[in-house]
């Protein structure tokens, strides 16, 4: 499992080095998205851009395959979420109020024996 995940990590730093190349290689022409999806697409891309048009969807397919591949290979390996590792408390309810008095104990005025504060 560990070496088709190297290969695939290899794969996807590739495809993404290629596809921002092959992407800044395109000579841009248009108006921008509008024209190019209108009648004018054509004229925007130009009839001879075929070939790097396909080449360019098949290197983000490769890039997109290969990241969902990334991903279910690590999700399969891992099988638990880094969630399931906190140590949360079971319930949210708030923590029990001590049952014994909080405070030093008072001694009383006539000298006898401490007693705790009234509450």
């Amino acid at each position: 499992m560990d070496l088709i995940t190297t290969l695939l990590y290899i794969v996807f730093v590739l495809a993404a080095i290629v596809l921002v190349v092959v992407v800044l290689l395109q000579e841009g022409r248009g108006g921008g998205l509008t024209d190019a999806l209108g009648t004018s697409g054509q004229q925007t891309f130009g009839v001879g851009a075929s070939g790097i048009n396909r080449f360019t969807g098949i290197t983000a397919a490769v890039f997109l395959g290969s990241a969902l591949l990334i991903h279910v290979m690590n999700r399969r390996a891992v099988g638990h979420s880094a969630i399931d590792s906190l140590n949360l408390p079971a319930s949210s309810a708030p923590a029990p109020a001590p049952s014994a008095p909080v405070g030093p104990p008072v001694a009383p005025a006539d000298g006898g024996s401490p007693q705790q504060p009234p509450k």
